[in-house]
C-alpha cells in the first residue's frame, strides 16, 4: 500500500546509497542489478515479465494528472518493495533533468544467444539488427527504439563497448529495451549463429558500391552496424553477403550509427510492404 510509512529523507540511507551506486557499471556487474527510471520504462519492464525488486517513488515529483494514473499503475503492477522518498532524495537517485518520481531496481537477466530462441518469435523472413561495438549508450538506446518501431525480430549486441544496462540506454530506448528481444554475444559466435539459420549479412559502410535502396532487403537478413568512430570490424566486412551505403550529398562522409540503422531498417520494411 502506498504512503503507509514515512518517506526516506536521508541521503545516507543504505537502500538509497545502493541504488545510487548502480549508476556505475562496475557496481552493476558486481551486484547483477540495474536501474529503470520513468513510468513508461517501468511499465514496459513489468509488462515484459522482468522481476522488479525495489520501486522508489516520490509523489511530489509525479508529472501531472495525465501521468499519475500511469504511474500508479506501474507501482501497482510491479509487485516490488515500495520505497517512498522525499524530493531531495529522489533528485539524488535520479539520472534525469526532469524526473517523474519513479525508479525501479531489477536483477540483470541473462540475455544470451541460446536464450533468444525462447524469447523471440521469429518470422518466416527474419529481420535482425546487429550492433557491433557501439560506444554511446544514447545510440544503442535509439537503435532499440527504432527496432521496436520497425517491429524487427531481435537485436543482437556484440563486442559490447557500452553496457546495455546503462541508465542512458534504458532512457534513450524509452523502455523498448524490454519490448524487443535482445541478446549479447561475441562477433564470431553471432556470425556462426546467423549462418546456422541461413540469415544473410548486410553490412553498412560508406565504401560500398550498392545503395541501400538497390539491395534486396526482403530475404532473411541481419543488418550489421558498426561503431561510431571506426565503423564495422574487418571480419564483418569480409564475411558480409552484401555491403550497402546510404547516399550522402553533403561534406560529411558518414551518418550517426543509430540514424544509419534506422534508414536501412525502414527501407527493409518498405520493401516488405510494411509501410
Amino acid at each position: 500500500m502506498l504512503y503507509d510509512a514515512e518517506p526516506i529523507s536521508s541521503l545516507q540511507n543504505s537502500r538509497v546509497k545502493a541504488a545510487v551506486r548502480l549508476r556505475d557499471r562496475r557496481d552493476r556487474d558486481r551486484d547483477r542489478r540495474f536501474r529503470i527510471e520513468g513510468y513508461r520504462e517501468v511499465l514496459r519492464a513489468v509488462k515484459s515479465g522482468l522481476p522488479i525488486e525495489e520501486l522508489f517513488f516520490c509523489p511530489e515529483m509525479f508529472l501531472g494528472v495525465n501521468e499519475e494514473p500511469l504511474i500508479h499503475r506501474a507501482i501497482e503492477e510491479c509487485g516490488a518493495a515500495e520505497v517512498e522518498v522525499t524530493p531531495p532524495v529522489f533528485q539524488k537517485l535520479s539520472y534525469r533533468d526532469r524526473p517523474d518520481g519513479l525508479l525501479a531496481i531489477a536483477p540483470i537477466p541473462t540475455w544470451d544467444l541460446p536464450s533468444l530462441e525462447s524469447r523471440a518469435k521469429f518470422s518466416e523472413t527474419p529481420l535482425i539488427l546487429v550492433a557491433q561495438a557501439i560506444e554511446k549508450p544514447g545510440n544503442l538506446g535509439t537503435m532499440l527504439r527504432t527496432a521496436d518501431a520497425v517491429g524487427i525480430d531481435c537485436v543482437i549486441v556484440c563486442d559490447r563497448c557500452t553496457d546495455i544496462w546503462n541508465p542512458n540506454v534504458v532512457r534513450a530506448s524509452v523502455g523498448t529495451l524490454f519490448t524487443v528481444p535482445v541478446a549479447e554475444g561475441e562477433s564470431a559466435e553471432v556470425r556462426a549463429w546467423l549462418r546456422e539459420r541461413n540469415i544473410r549479412l548486410i553490412a553498412t559502410t560508406p565504401d560500398a558500391e550498392t545503395l541501400h535502396t538497390n539491395a534486396d532487403l526482403t530475404t532473411p537478413l541481419a543488418l550489421v552496424v558498426g561503431s561510431e568512430q571506426y565503423g564495422l570490424d574487418e571480419s564483418w566486412l569480409a564475411e558480409a553477403d552484401q555491403k550497402v551505403q546510404i547516399p550522402m550529398r553533403g561534406d560529411a562522409d558518414s551518418l550517426n550509427a543509430a540514424i544509419s540503422a534506422a534508414v536501412v531498417l525502414f527501407e527493409a520494411i518498405r520493401q516488405r510492404g510494411g509501410v
